[in-house]
């Protein structure tokens, strides 16, 4: 049996929702795929990160992976990185919409994307974002495989084997992927491209079900080779479309 979770956004409450299903399902000491996008756009980044690192350090079988909104907030922190050429409107990290300044508040630190003295900005983050978070931030995977199944935040490029996909790829790409039916050899678990459900295409199963915009963070457990979404009434079966 294995549990994972897709997009997270900041949002705590989610994430313990979702993990109180997943240990009343059975989970409690069975393995946790999170797919990354921990921060961003929801109100408590920080408190997303302390649940995971606190349960990784407690022992539970949590493996997390690397999204792009991960690597954009360690960027900028460590870096003062805030523009990502993925983004082609050429919109930055602290642009309201894409979740910089939503997870800098949860920090302590005010900002958006008019905060015309970024020097300044960047300083007081670095004093409010620990250490701790950025350098575990900075180990996160890029894939997992497990039970016949490979994790991954966004996707592949199709055709190429896990070991040779570019971290570009792996949390960023949708064109040339999502629209792909091709059998990929495994079952490809994803999140990335926010829907208002998790939903199972044949040959993946996207797990974003838009918690970063407001909607439930839906946990999905593997049981011999079949796929369910949990709710507070239990399991309903994930399957691909007639």
């Amino acid at each position: 049996m294995l549990y994972a979770i897709g997009d997270i956004h900041g949002q705590l409450a989610q994430l313990d929702r979702a993990l109180a299903l997943t240990e009343a399902d059975g989970g409690r000491d069975a393995p946790h795929v999170f797919l990354g996008d921990l921060p961003d756009r929801g109100p408590d980044t920080r408190g997303v990160i302390d649940r995971l690192m606190e349960g990784q350090a407690a022992g539970r079988d949590w493996t997390v992976l690397l999204g792009n909104h991960d690597r954009m907030f360690l960027r900028f922190v460590r870096d003062g990185v805030e523009h990502d050429p993925a983004i082609t409107s050429g919109k930055g990290w602290l642009y309201p919409a894409l979740g910089g300044p939503a997870t800098l508040a949860a920090y302590g630190v005010m900002a958006d994307d008019l905060t015309s003295d970024r020097p300044a900005l960047l300083a007081e983050t670095r004093d409010a974002v620990p250490s701790a978070h950025l350098d575990w931030l900075a180990g996160l995977h890029l894939w997992h495989r497990a039970q016949g199944h490979l994790f991954v935040h966004a996707g592949i490029r199709p055709g190429i084997p896990v070991e040779d996909q570019s971290e570009e790829d792996l949390i960023w790409i949708r064109e040339g992927w999502l629209d792909d039916t091709r059998d990929h050899g495994e079952m490809i678990v994803h999140g990335h491209t926010a829907l208002d459900h998790p939903r199972h295409e044949g040959n993946r199963i996207n797990l974003d079900g838009g918690a970063g915009y407001g909607r439930p963070l839906v946990p999905a457990v593997l049981e011999d080779g079949r796929w369910f979404t949990l709710s507070e009434v239990g399991r309903h079966p994930l399957t691909p479309p007639d």
